[in-house]
């Protein structure tokens, strides 16, 4: 990466009318591997590179970007999105919150560095992976395995007088799985996600994880019963909470798409100024705090200054049931007359930094999982979930369960068939009345904006208990 080159463009910029600029540098270097049924399909190494220019002037933002490491680029690029910035001419001016400059490095340590793994160290490890499926009792027909790393080197200089570098590690592995019994099938995906180095392989245990999850589809195969549709008691596992969290509280609570953004694009928010739903509104009981916190170490979603350099800390978006806080850029958080609480990413140089999630969860209570179940006089555990599906405003919801079971006089039965829970966000977390102390992560990659962004994030959090709500 030539930070003289960001450094030119940025002194350029400062030569026009402006009332802003900033030059984002990237340098990210990709491996990924696939693996199908024990063959290796692919394995690509490549380097991406490149840096763009933000303009804020008369009122309208321009963006531009290149991977060409010139002067001359540097010139064109910044004059690019100063005709662009300029061309908007837009009646309702865009502003930015202020900010202080900061001047830092940062970076992500790694036990067990990624670039001192050769890459047949990598594969032999997916393909004892799919060895331990193969020769396991269940039968896993087709298997498919992915692992994506990305060594990320950022550069940021905005004309406020930020200077920020970073260096980023981060590793992710998926694994989809079919398991066939009696002439029917099911399947099972899982994603994991790591900021740092290979350490992350061990620490997932892969293995484990999809032979539990071949053996619970198998059990949904031939033991599986359907659940009595009815009001009932219902415990979530980590993995539903989480996906419940992101979507029906994270989402909604973007102040870009809260403003209207989004809407083109992926729908708008249930929450809007003069609804129904606003900042100190209740959406859940008072047991529900749902954060948003990307200083979670070698989490996912980590980091510790967004791409706008603003410094990252937790946001309560629910805090005690009730509507708290947005999650903010700059200019979001200046039409609404706040502060940016370092909510803006971008997945690439080529791509303008947008509002994002970073970790979502719900904080931790202080019962046990089996305490939740003892008190369930008639209900069902939903530990993961199959399909989920939600509304463009993030407010009407379904979630169809994978592993779950029946639960009667606080004891587990047998496995539950694909129970289903349809219901609102209101609904959902006013439910809510106990929550575990047991705090579980799951990765996800969150897709949003157009171009598509997908962005690394981790969801999950504790199980959660919800009373008296429809189970199908």
């Amino acid at each position: 990466m030539e930070k003289d080159i960001v450094d030119y463009a940025l002194e350029y910029a400062r030569g026009k009318d402006i009332e802003y600029a900033e030059v984002r540098a990237q340098n990210q270097k990709l491996e990924q591997l696939m693996l199908k049924n024990g063959i290796l399909e692919a394995f690509l190494s490549s380097v991406n590179s490149g840096f763009c220019v933000r303009i804020l002037a008369e009122g309208g933002i321009g963006f531009a970007s290149t991977n060409k490491w010139t002067k001359d680029e540097a010139k064109a690029v910044v004059d690019l999105a100063y005709r662009f910035a300029k061309a908007a001419r837009r009646k309702d001016k865009i502003l930015f919150a202020e900010e202080k400059a900061v001047e830092t490095t940062w970076k992500v340590e790694q036990k067990k560095k990624i670039e001192d793994v050769d890459s047949e160290t990598k594969i032999k490890q997916f393909l004892d992976v799919d060895k331990a499926l193969t020769s396991h009792t269940v039968n896993v027909p087709a298997r498919v395995f992915e692992c994506d790393i990305h060594l990320t080197e950022k550069y940021f200089a905005n004309t406020e007088g930020s200077r920020i570098s970073s260096f980023v590690p981060k590793i992710a592995a998926f694994g989809f799985i079919t398991v066939v019994e009696q002439g029917k099938s099911e399947q099972a995906f899982e994603q994991f996600g790591y900021s740092g180095g290979w350490e992350a392989f061990d620490g997932w245990q892969i293995t484990e994880k999809l032979i539990h999850d071949a053996n619970v589809l198998k059990e949904v195969i031939t033991k599986a019963k359907a659940v009595k549709p009815g009001p009932m008691d219902l415990v979530c596992g980590s993995e539903v909470t989480g996906i419940a969290a992101h979507e029906s509280c994270g989402h909604p609570m973007e102040a870009d798409r809260i403003l209207g953004r989004e809407m083109s694009q992926a729908g708008r928010s249930f929450i809007y100024k003069g609804g129904s739903f606003w900042m100190g509104t209740r959406i859940g009981s008072d047991v529900v705090t749902i954060v948003d916190d990307p200083t979670v170490e070698h989490s996912y979603g980590y980091y510790k200054y967004d791409d706008e350099g603003i410094k990252a800390r937790r946001r309560h978006l629910y805090k005690n049931g009730i509507i708290n806080e947005f999650l903010h850029n700059r200019e979001t958080a200046a039409k609404l007359g706040t502060r940016s609480n370092a909510s803006s990413r971008a997945v690439n140089y080529d791509r303008e930094a947008i509002v994002r999630m970073a970790n979502t969860f719900v904080l931790p209570g202080d019962m046990t999982e089996e305490e939740l179940i003892e008190d369930v006089k008639n209900g069902v555990y939903m530990v993961s979930f199959m399909e989920w599906n939600i509304d463009d405003k993030r407010f009407n919801q379904r979630y169809v369960g994978r592993e779950a079971y029946l639960i009667e006089n606080g004891e587990l039965k047998h496995p539950v068939a694909r129970p289903v829970i349809e219901t609102t966000t209101l609904k959902f977390w006013s439910a809510v009345d106990a929550v575990s102390k047991d705090l579980k992560f799951d990765a996800a990659t969150c897709g949003k904006g157009d171009p598509m962004q997908g962005i690394p994030v981790y969801t999950g959090g504790p199980s959660i208990r919800l009373r008296d709500v429809y189970v199908k």
